[in-house]
């Protein structure tokens, strides 16, 4: 799997959590685990480094501290796993990338 560094922010001293683009469609999400396999916490600014008119296609649930729970495909690949820098409490996930659809307009990029 190709990852494209897209921004990490929440913690001052590691690499965590972090957002990827992969080459599959999809986004590696690196963050904080929790007592669910599959399941993520990361802070709320993060999804806001997805590519432009893309987001995370799956669902996130507000803890209530400044944090989202989100669930993906747990990623195993040791390729994959060994070019992220992974403490303890960490791990990553895949979900989709979906594409922003626009209805009854032109989209922003496309207006003159």
């Amino acid at each position: 799997m190709r990852l494209t560094f897209l921004g990490k922010g929440g913690s001052g001293d590691r690499d965590c959590p972090t957002l990827y683009a992969t080459d599959q469609d999809s986004f590696l999400v690196q963050g904080w685990r929790t007592d669910q396999a599959g399941t993520i916490e990361i802070p709320h600014l993060l999804p806001g480094f997805a590519d432009p008119d893309t987001f995370i296609g799956a669902t996130m649930t507000d803890t209530g501290r400044g944090t989202f729970c989100l669930s993906g495909r747990p990623v195993t690949d040791d390729e994959t796993l060994g070019r992220l820098t992974l403490a303890v409490d960490e791990t990553a996930i895949e979900v989709p990338k979906l594409e922003r659809t626009f209805y009854g307009a032109a989209s922003p990029r496309t207006r003159r």
